[in-house]
């Protein structure tokens, strides 16, 4: 097998990587639906209008899905696993539940134009009391990985570069 780069010059999304409730982890009305949500900004704070944003996270237990199916859509099943493209003003959003577990956070990764390989991020429910990952960063970088929450809702802001940049995580065994 020969190996090819992460992403190409692009994006490619429209082709098969949209389907049928890819951003509801869980329907819009279920009990203990939660919105996550937010914005994907360059380093200018710009949006970027045609950015992936791809999640996983464990269910409201803290226990992470342990069988296949992760583009199931029953109403019924929990994956933990989701897809949403962002819209024209930078903003994407899934219908999910609240992860659970001691220092609970949803892993989110991002592919955007010019990014020759996804990006790897947390976003942390506030609240709760650093992991090692999250205490082990200077205070003003750690914010960039706490979601806002009000409601039933949970805002996570992406921003590729600049100011108040996330902080994105590396991965050796990445394959990309």
């Amino acid at each position: 097998m020969i190996e090819t780069p992460g992403q190409t010059i692009g994006p490619f999304f429209g082709f098969a990587l949209p389907y049928a409730g890819d951003s509801q982890l869980v329907p819009p009305g279920h009990p203990d639906a939660v919105q996550f949500s937010g914005l994907v900004l360059d380093g200018d704070g710009v949006a970027v209008p045609d950015a992936l944003i791809e999640i996983w996270q464990p269910d409201a237990e803290g226990s992470v899905a342990a069988r296949a199916g992760s583009l199931r859509r029953d109403g019924f099943t929990f994956t933990g696993w989701g897809r949403a493209a962002t819209d024209n003003s930078g903003r994407y959003s899934f219908s999910t539940l609240r992860p659970g577990g001691e220092a609970p956070f949803i892993a989110v990764t991002v592919f955007a134009r010019g990014l020759l390989h996804r990006l790897f991020t947390r976003a942390y429910l506030p609240g709760y009391p650093p992991d090692g990952l999250l205490s082990s960063l200077p205070e003003n970088r750690r914010r960039t990985l706490v979601a806002l929450e009000e409601g039933a809702s949970l805002t996570f802001d992406i921003k590729l570069q600049g100011a108040d940049e996330t902080v994105f995580l590396r991965f050796d065994n990445s394959s990309d």
